[in-house]
């Protein structure tokens, strides 16, 4: 492992040891607009400074809506640098989604995207009542009357540098970096608090582990706001200096002409990111060359795919992940040299620090090859669910073991591989999709007496949902016009791709719903 994450305390402390080793380094390559390790730590420490113009004190949290792109980084590593706790918000959520993470957070300032997506996004928040919001910084295409990032960044001025050193040097492994919201089987989200030494050991080691170097130049096309494209992505590309080439969205023949023009050799995202680029009609039109690490998961992976990854889009290696944000977003690995059934089968065994096993419905854990409950125990694990120590307690055990609702094996190698989920969590194009949450949300239609929803195979998305909805009595509707309100009220990846209307959906003596039937009908 590389000396950097263990020789510094925070994530601010990285960024400035990296500026220090390469400053001229190409930190930020967004075509047009190139920020070096040295500027991209400049613009940062205005960031942060305009933050203390505000009066922030160390762990109030700072949240950022908006897509990949130079300017969210900014505002992180800012808010970082000040002591704030970063909270990413989807820029898939709608509006009362977005609004109850960011009452639930307490957030007191909030960066948004301006027009995104055929949206001005701050305005969604219209009618939202956040008492703690006290300001909505528009990071582009700001419309008159708004908080402009221009106008924001001014007030730095007023912020000697001293004063900002002084606050960065408050922050050590223990501090609070992050807050991520996950749903639960609730059906509401919680919050994942994480700091900054075990996100910094994590990643340097997973950076080291897939082989991410200063000399990688590293496609991000996973959000920002997922721990895959967060920490997986431009903290590890930090912690190793590489250079971030943010992808705003995903297009595959964008993503095809980005790798060909940015000569791009770190490529990681979920498997159907790597299907859309193989199965693009004018795939063979593009330079692939450059391509030389990709790292997957959040799904099954057929062998035939991690095969034609190497010989159809030219990775030198294809490795495949597993872990959870309540895990800092990680837990095990495959290693290159993996065979092609290993890649494909598992997810890898645990890196250093970190113990995986599986146990019975009593606890018990159990002999390499059986089947049970994965628990994952390590550094990496969460700080605790925010405001929430009874989901903590809940979550992780007396000895340390955190609960994953995953069953798996695990081989006599170490490797493990998921089998199945005990919560009925299903992953759509690699986002973690939780029915009672869905639920919750549909039954707030006014047609709707219940609803049950289950993961169902999907060629492209590898799962999406199908939901059995029971009618009120007289109302009718249809699925067309049920998935269409559904577009309305929730994230995309959440939306129901099927609907069933049924008289009763299946229960047992105690009344309790039986999802396995409805995944077989």
């Amino acid at each position: 492992m590389t000396p950097t994450a263990e020789r510094v305390r925070s994530i601010p402390a990285v960024l400035a040891r990296s500026a220090r080793r390469h400053p001229e380094h190409i930190a930020v390559d967004e075509g047009e607009l190139r920020l070096t390790y040295a500027e991209l730590e400049s613009r940062s420490r205005q960031l942060g400074k305009a933050l203390l113009a505000l009066g922030l004190a160390p762990g109030e949290r700072i949240a950022v809506w908006a897509p990949n792109g130079h300017r969210w980084l900014l505002a992180a590593l800012g808010a970082l640098m000040a002591g704030a706790v970063l909270v990413p918000l989807s820029t898939r959520l709608k509006a009362a989604e977005a609004a109850d993470i960011l009452r639930r957070s307490g957030a007191r300032v909030l960066f948004s995207v301006g027009e995104f997506l055929g949206s001005y996004y701050p305005e969604l928040l219209a009618g939202q009542v956040l008492v703690d919001l006290e300001r909505t910084v528009v990071i582009e295409q700001a419309r008159d009357g708004d908080s402009s990032w221009e106008d924001f960044l001014a007030s730095a001025e007023a912020i000697p540098d001293a004063v900002l050193d002084a606050r960065i040097e408050t922050l050590d492994e223990n501090s609070l970096s992050d807050l991520m919201f996950t749903s639960g089987t609730t059906g509401y989200p919680k919050g994942v608090l994480c700091a900054h030494g075990q996100n910094l050991r994590l990643f340097d080691n997973w950076g080291e582990t897939v082989g991410l170097g200063a000399d990688d130049r590293y496609l991000i096309v996973n959000p920002f706001f997922h721990a895959f494209g967060f920490k997986a992505g431009w903290l590890a590309a930090l912690i190793r200096g590489a250079t971030i080439l943010p992808q705003r969205t995903f297009d595959a023949e964008d993503v095809l002409r980005r790798v060909e023009q940015d000569r791009v050799t770190f490529l990681p995202g979920p498997p159907a990111l790597y299907s859309a680029m193989l199965e693009h009609p004018r795939r063979g039109d593009f330079d692939l060359t450059s391509l030389r690490v990709a790292v997957t998961g959040a799904a099954s992976v057929p062998p035939v795919l991690v095969q034609r990854m190497g010989s159809e889009l030219g990775f030198d290696s294809v490795l495949t992940a597993y872990g959870l944000t309540e895990s800092c977003g990680l837990a095990t690995l495959c290693r290159p040299g993996d065979d092609v059934q290993t890649v494909a089968g598992t997810c890898g065994r645990p890196l250093e620090g970190i113990e995986i096993r599986c146990v019975d419905g009593e606890g018990r854990a159990l002999p390499s090859g059986e089947v049970g409950e994965v628990l994952i125990r390590g550094f990496n694990l969460m700080r605790g669910y925010f405001n929430d120590a009874q989901a903590t307690a809940e979550a992780i055990d007396a000895d340390g073991w955190l609960r994953t609702g995953d069953v798996g094996v695990v081989d006599e190698r170490g490797y493990l591989r998921i089998t199945d989920r005990l919560k009925d969590m299903f992953i759509v194009g690699g986002f973690n999709c939780y029915p009672a949450e869905v639920e919750r949300l549909m039954m707030e239609h006014a047609a709707i007496a219940q609803v049950a929803v289950v993961g169902v195979p999907d060629v492209r998305q590898g799962e999406v949902g199908k939901a059995f909805v029971i009618l009120r009595p007289g109302h009718d509707l249809t699925a067309d016009a049920l998935i269409a309100w559904c577009r309305q009220h929730m994230a995309n990846y959440k939306v129901p791709r099927h609907v069933e209307f049924v008289r009763s959906l299946p229960l047992n003596a105690s009344g309790k719903l039986l999802k396995r039937d409805l995944r077989s009908a």
